[in-house]
This record gives structure tokens, sequence and C-alpha cells, in this order.
């Protein structure tokens, strides 16, 4: 089921790409594993799957450190999606490849210390709130610009693009404007001269949508592994 779960997503991302006069290959896959266990990420990367993405970093070390041990030869990326508190940059740093969910100065300053004290350059998005839910997290489109000077002089952080997390609607053309919006905000960030050429947005419900406004990565969980359960995932 998984494979053929991932094929059909597969399918949709090239199918999305293509309506909107893209490549393919413009469009990473993030299989997101929040609560899925080691057994199953093993199929998954056996599928042929190579992005994986976190909401937590707690949840990430015990599944990153267990996966090490028994897959050697696959180049394997762990991207960290969820809420991140300043006190686990240290952590996080260790672990991610790229974190998207940089919401504040403080919080890239706290990366940036932390990868400077262990000779790593962290990719990083910046999130970018665009809905009025509370339980949303990133930086105001007024914030976004200010931001984005701040970081580029961080040394010990490569700036890499943007992501947002719009509201959930059952209708994936609803959330069509916050997508055109980030894309908006990355083209206008560019014309100051800030390369930022990922765009993270788009999940299980909506990602066509995401990809037809200029999405480049996708963030994919249960289209891929089912419903999550609140089962132990080790």
């Amino acid at each position: 089921m998984l494979i053929e779960n991932a094929s059909n997503i597969l399918k949709k991302i090239s199918h999305a790409a293509m309506r909107a006069g893209r490549s393919p290959d413009e469009v990473k896959l993030i299989a997101v594993t929040k609560t899925v266990g080691i057994g199953t990420i093993k199929d998954a990367i056996d599928a042929g799957l190579r992005i994986f993405g976190e909401n937590r970093v707690q949840e990430a070390r015990d599944k990153i450190s267990n996966l090490k041990s028994q897959i050697l030869n696959s180049r394997i990326e762990w991207h960290l999606i969820g809420y991140l508190q300043k006190n686990k940059a240290k952590y996080a740093v260790q672990l991610f490849d790229l974190i998207h969910t940089v919401d504040s100065v403080e919080l890239a300053e706290e990366l940036n210390k932390q990868a400077e004290k262990i000779g790593k350059i962290q990719r990083v998005l910046v999130q970018v709130k665009l809905s009025e839910e509370e339980t949303k997290h990133g930086v105001s489109e007024e914030e976004l610009i200010p931001m984005l000077e701040k970081i580029k002089r961080l040394n010990n952080l490569r700036l890499e693009g943007l992501m947002t997390m719009p509201p959930f609607f059952e209708d994936a053309e609803k959330a069509r404007p916050y997508f055109r919006k980030l894309r908006e905000l990355r083209e206008k960030a560019e014309k100051q001269e800030f390369k930022l050429p990922e765009l993270s947005m788009g999940m299980s419900n909506d990602f066509e949508v995401a990809i037809e406004e200029g999405a480049t990565m996708v963030r994919i969980g249960t289209a891929i592994f089912g419903e999550r359960s609140k089962e132990k995932v080790l």
C-alpha cells in the first residue's frame, strides 16, 4: 500500500507541475513521518523516498539514531517541519539537513550560534504566517524583509526560501490565495536581491494547488502513510 500511495503521489506531483508549465523535477516530495515507526520508514526508503520531515526534535532524534545504525548506504535527508523552540536549537542543528520553521530573529541567531559551534552551515527556510489562526507560527508579511536582511548576515545559516501553512480547507482551491501570496512575497524579496529558490507549501489535501502556484517542496504524510496513529513510534 505504501509503495502504491507514494507512486500515486509522485504521479500527481508530476501532473500538477506539467499543468503549471514546470518540470516535475522542480518539486521535492517530503514524506512526513510524524508518529510513523522505524519499520515503516525503512519501507518508505525501500520504495525510493529520500527526504523525511519530522515535527518534533525528540521524536526525530530517536528515529534518526536508530535508522543510522540500520541504513548505511542510502543518502537520506531529514527536515524539521514543526515548530522549533529556541532551547531545542542545539539538537535541531545536529539532526536536520533543513529547518523549515525559522520564525524569529532570535531563533535564527540561536541556530547560527549552535551551527557555528559544530562547524556547520545550517540550511533554513523562513516560515511566514499568512492566516489569522493563533495556532500558526511565522513572521508577518511586514516583518519578512527585515528578518531576511538579518539572517543574511548570519555566517552559519544558509537561507534557501520560504515556508507557509495555510488553514485547512476541505476544498483545496480555498488554499490557493495563501500559496500565491507566498510566491509573490518570494518574488518581491528576490527583487531586493535575496536568493530564495525554495517554497515549502502544500500538504496531503492541497499539494497539487500548491505546486500550480510554485511550490518546490510539498510535505505529505497522510496520503502516503495513512491516518496518524497515536501508538508508540519505535
